[in-house]
This record gives structure tokens, sequence and C-alpha cells, in this order.
């Protein structure tokens, strides 16, 4: 866990999902995700632009050489993009989680206040 990148201004679910300060809102999945699953080898990504999800709604699933996991919304609000470039290249998430490998942006209802910064997101790898 000592090398695991985990980027300020980012915050975190305990599902290893990450929210970008932009907004509309990037979401991804956490450096940490990537070297649990290992190779992703598939992102479906199961919303449409436009669409409301709600906090902890499944919104898609990775699919990785040792499993299929599923991707869960960390705040409520509306798609406003999904990441296509992923359906042709999922090893994006392998090589860039927090920057190319984002899957979708969501426009939230509020400013999420129930996530972890940087260093509450370690506190809690360390519990792992």
């Amino acid at each position: 866990m000592a090398d695991t990148e985990i980027r300020e201004g980012y915050l975190y679910t305990k599902d290893h999902e990450w929210i970008g300060a932009e907004t509309p809102r990037r979401v991804g999945i956490t450096a940490y995700a990537v070297e649990q699953l290992g190779d992703i080898t598939m992102v479906d990504l199961k919303v449409k632009v436009g669409e409301r999800i709600e906090a902890g709604q499944a919104f898609g699933v990775v699919e990785s050489v040792k499993s299929v996991s599923d991707l869960y919304a960390p705040v409520s609000g509306v798609v406003a993009a999904i990441n296509g470039e992923l359906d042709a290249r999922p090893e994006l998430v392998n090589e860039d989680p927090y920057g190319q490998a984002w899957m979708i942006s969501l426009q939230p209802d509020r400013e999420p206040t129930d996530l972890m910064d940087a260093e509450a997101y370690r506190a809690f790898l360390r519990t792992l």
C-alpha cells in the first residue's frame, strides 16, 4: 500500500472510487482498486448521458483477469458525460486511473460531505 498513488484534491469512497473537484465531477477507480483487480480487460458503463443516478447505485462494471467488479456512484446526480474511449481501450484504467481513465462525469445534486479526502483514504487503506 505504501507506493499506491493517492491524489490530493480528489475525494474517495470505501468502494475505491474517486471523484474529482471540477464540475461536472469526473469519477473513476483508484490506483489501489486497479492493483487489487489486476489487468483491466473490459469496462462496461451501463448509464447514459442525462440519466439520474443515486449515490451508491451501480453505474457499470470493470472486468479484470481476476474478477468482475461493480462500479458505484459516489454521489447522486445527473450523468454529464461518459468516457467512450474505455470501450476500445480498457487498459487505460491500468495506465492512468486518475486521468485518461475517468469513467463518467456527474453533475452532483450537492457537494459531497460523506467522502474521504486523500489523508482519510490513506488511513482507510491502512486498515485493510
